[in-house]
């Protein structure tokens, strides 16, 4: 009698999507060309990420570098060929009776973190020579770490992410989607600042916008009814009572030059639906039309969604 011996399958390695905030950060979003080998030479670039990553990582003196690569729904099938993640769909444009979230292009997103600039630079360089004209850089937006991860409203940003073993339960695919396990759905927002129009409300007025104190992000009671803050309205429960986390790495940009003072919003999250209810009630209201106040004074200009695939995934696309 023989007896087989079967090796158990590892599970699917995720990227980088629970790596902690760094000291910078940097947000690539990228078009793909229709070229009739824009498709071979995207894929194996985007295969050889983990290979560029060590490149960096190499010279980086121990300095932390990280990198995660979110696929759009438009180039899925042409990219990584086979049914796309269940949720994944372009960013769904909300219109509410005072404010928009505009849906913008976007094919390929390039999370950096690092503790320092020149690594994020110095990664770009590589991956964009390695892209060559396949694709077209449509934003691109540098962030830094603002007074201890506070944003340039100088509230606390990302109070509320999950952490220990509820980070990756929050943020990684399971088996509702076994082909797509161990990815991230992501979007991605530039939400620029009226700094003066936000300078001019007294702190009282701030915190009851955002839901928080300022000085130590301590929660404030939730509304029973009417005007909810921010924080109330970013809260999502399902029908059955249970919460839904986001993982939020936001980060401040600032052009003062310019006058340009903003956030760029990223979250990972399990499943998109909880992103995307987030986001119309903060646009629509609940219950409508009292929207998020915060919206009054930060308004987005982008809005993508894409798929954060597994390593085990977008290493094999060249296999």
């Amino acid at each position: 009698m023989t007896h087989a011996t079967e090796r158990a399958v590892p599970p699917p390695e995720p990227q980088d999507v629970t790596a902690p905030l760094t000291a910078a950060a940097a947000f690539l979003v990228l078009r793909v060309g229709d070229g009739p080998d824009s498709d071979a030479r995207v894929r194996s670039t985007l295969a050889a990420t983990s290979d560029l990553v060590k490149n960096v990582r190499i010279g980086a003196d121990g300095a932390a570098f990280h990198c995660t690569v979110g696929i759009g729904h438009r180039v899925w099938e042409r990219v990584v060929g086979g049914p796309p993640p269940r949720e994944l769909a372009p960013f769904r444009g909300i219109t509410g009776a005072s404010h928009t979230a505009v849906a913008s292009e976007g094919d390929l997103l390039y999370h950096l973190r690092a503790d320092t600039t020149d690594l994020i630079v110095r990664f770009e360089m590589m991956l964009l020579e390695a892209f060559g004209d396949t694709v077209t850089t449509v934003d691109e937006t540098a962030g830094f770490r603002y007074r201890h991860g506070r944003d340039l409203l100088d509230f606390a940003d990302g109070t509320a992410n999950p952490d220990g073993a509820g980070l990756p339960a929050a943020t990684l695919v399971g088996e509702e989607d076994p082909a797509h396990a161990g990815g991230s759905y992501v979007v991605v927002q530039r939400y620029l600042h009226d700094m003066a129009a936000w300078r001019g409300q007294d702190v009282a007025t701030q915190e009851e916008i955002v839901g928080r104190t300022k000085f130590d992000g301590v929660e404030l009671p939730d509304a029973e009814e009417g005007q909810k803050s921010h924080k109330t309205l970013c809260t999502i429960t399902d029908d059955d009572g249970v919460e839904h986390d986001i993982l939020r790495d936001n980060m401040p940009f600032a052009a003062p030059g310019r006058g340009e003072y903003g956030t760029y919003f990223i979250g990972y999250s399990r499943h998109l639906w909880v992103v995307e209810t987030m986001l119309r009630r903060m646009f629509v209201g609940d219950p409508p039309p009292l929207h998020d106040r915060i919206l009054d004074y930060s308004t987005p200009t982008t809005g993508c969604t894409f798929f954060v695939p597994s390593r085990t995934v977008l290493d094999g696309l060249d296999g």
